[in-house]
Formats: C-alpha cells, structure tokens, sequence
C-alpha cells in the first residue's frame, strides 16, 4: 500500500468538525444503526475505500451484525437475508453513490419513500452523501487502514 498523503483531521480540522455533525445527525436520526452500517459498507466497496470498510465492519459487528450479512453486502440482491427496507436503502445507496450514471430512478425512490417515508428517506440521503465524502477524503488521502477500533459510532454521537 502506498503511503499515506495527508491526515485529514489535522489539516483540516475545521472540516473534520462540519463531516462529524452530519454523523451525529445520521446516528441521531433514528435509522437502524445496523442499517447505516450496511450503507456505509456498500457506498465504501463502491468507492473502493479500505478505511471506511475497515471501520464499518468493525462497528457493525460491534453492533451484533452478522458476518455473513456483511461479507453478503455486495450481491445483497441475491442474498435471503435482508429485509425488504435494507434492500430499499441498498438500491439507494448504489444510485447516489453512482449518480452520475443514471441518476437515481424513480423505481428506486418510490421503494424507499414507501419503505421510509419522507423525513426518513432524506435521512438516508444525508447518510449516504456523509459517507460517500468520508469515502472520498480517505480515498484521496490514502488514509491508513486497520487502526479503527470498534464502537466508533457511539464516540461520534458523543462529540459535540
């Protein structure tokens, strides 16, 4: 692996601040943390970002996720065991995180506002967006994998 180009908290604390109040506004949002962890997951396997993988796993399975649901996440559409929310939020996240290609189809949406209503649904949106920019800044900044220690969710909800 390469090196590491930047640690971002350092350089940008400023910023770090502002990316740790929409994780405070995910968490306190009332979405199933297991489900936020899916998400992040899948958004992070897209990206290709191994911090966010490394993080997200870890507290997931602190949470009581399943490894099998987690080494699933990928090819959820072929999985039995995610429910028909989680799918929902799964396709979503896949729109978002590749918006570029087609947008976010209307079949897509339709599903999670069924699925989530409308606070809920842009809830998920915001969850989404966070972590496809966490996904984008480690990426960029070839920020180092394997340090995480479980819980993290919970020590974020905390800051202020």
């Amino acid at each position: 692996m390469a090196a590491p180009r930047f640690d971002f908290g350092k350089v940008a604390p400023e910023a770090l601040h502002l990316l740790l109040g929409f994780e405070r506004y995910v968490h306190a949002s009332g979405l199933d943390a297991k489900m936020i962890e899916l998400v992040k997951m899948r958004a992070s396997q897209i990206n290709g970002c191994a911090r966010c993988l490394d993080i997200h796993s870890k507290d997931a399975l602190a949470l009581g996720e399943t490894a099998e649901r987690l080494d699933c996440v990928a090819a959820w559409r072929d999985a039995p065991f995610y429910s028909a929310a989680e799918r929902a939020a799964l396709a979503l996240t896949e729109a978002v995180t590749l918006v570029a290609n087609e947008g976010v189809p209307d079949d897509v949406y339709a599903e999670v506002r069924r699925q989530f209503g409308e606070r809920q649904t842009a809830d998920l949106v915001v969850a989404i967006n966070a972590i496809n920019c966490w996904n984008r800044i480690n990426v960029t900044a070839r920020s180092t994998v394997g340090d995480h220690k479980a819980g993290g969710h919970k020590r974020v909800a905390a800051r202020e």
